[in-house]
């Protein structure tokens, strides 16, 4: 592989004796484009070189260097390049039963569920270097288990009582909508019509329709995509060939499959499955052998 390949290439770290984390690393991102999307995890990263742009719900922001990004699970985002401009970042993405157990510890009413940050992005010295060290805590090979789960719990309470006390007001809540993204959530793999959902949700079509992308920031049928997505990382991690994975997330055809994946991770289903670094703790290493490239 050349060395430009290489670079705008991202690199994965995931350790099974920590399932509940996984690290990425981009140094080159001027190839690196995303389509507005969103998690099940809650993310957060930081900018190490240079600049980009940081769409955000429906705002736009300008980050540089020093930036730390925050993203809940469930909010639409993309980070792109500005121009033809040399960025990099690391990013650290938590599974949200582990970040809201962490939330309950720290004093946040267990009734709530998960608590999110209402703080898109900051420039707080300490957690900008504080990512950085536990991020480069993770993917050493020689670290200790303790260590990295001490400094996780340290660096994740740091961000919760800096950025997201638990006397910050709460978004409301519109049941019914979310009574629809439930639905979708659940049925994602299928060929879902507007008519079911809206019947889940009891939301008229034309209610549905306006009111769903002014709460999640995405169309009911790109909400869809998107869950299939994240149900086709789970799949990839655990080993899974592409073409099987393809098909199981309810994609017509490979090709659609890998278009679409990388239109939301910026690495193709081959890269995410396979770039990662190894682990001794890591029983999915080496991937198993697959007929396809991904």
């Amino acid at each position: 592989m050349s060395s430009c390949a290489s670079a705008t290439a991202p690199s994965f770290w995931r350790d099974a004796a920590l399932p509940f984390i996984e690290a990425r690393t981009i140094a080159d991102g001027r190839k690196v484009t995303y389509t507005r999307h969103a998690h099940e995890h809650f993310s957060i990263g930081a900018v190490t070189t240079g600049r980009s742009y940081y769409h955000y719900g429906t705002e736009t922001f300008e980050i540089s260097a020093g930036t730390v990004v925050l993203m809940n699970p469930g909010d639409v985002h993309a980070c792109n390049p500005i121009a033809d401009e040399p960025w990099s970042y690391q990013m650290l993405y938590i599974d949200t039963p582990w970040l809201t157990d962490l939330q309950y510890q720290l004093g946040f009413s267990t009734d709530q569920g998960y608590r999110a940050f209402t703080t898109p992005h900051t420039r707080d010295p300490q957690l900008y270097s504080g990512l950085l060290e536990l991020h480069a805590l993770l993917v050493d090979e020689q670290a200790e288990h303790l260590q990295k789960q001490s400094a996780l719990v340290s660096y994740f309470t740091q961000v919760q009582q800096r950025l997201n006390p638990c006397d910050a007001p709460l978004r409301e809540v519109n049941h019914k909508l979310e009574r629809a993204a439930d639905y979708i959530r659940e049925h994602c793999t299928q060929t879902l019509k507007l008519e079911d959902i809206c019947g889940a949700a009891e939301l008229s079509p034309s209610y549905l329709i306006r009111a769903f992308k002014q709460y999640y920031g995405l169309t009911p049928h790109a909400f869809l995509v998107n869950q299939r997505i994240q149900f086709a990382r789970t799949q990839l991690r655990q080993g899974e060939l592409i073409a099987d994975v393809a098909l199981a997330a309810g994609f017509a055809d490979q090709a659609h499959f890998q278009r679409t994946f990388k239109q939301h991770f910026a690495a193709t289903p081959g890269q995410y499955r396979d770039r990662l670094t190894p682990s001794a703790n890591n029983p999915h290493w080496p991937p198993a052998t697959r007929p396809l490239n991904g």
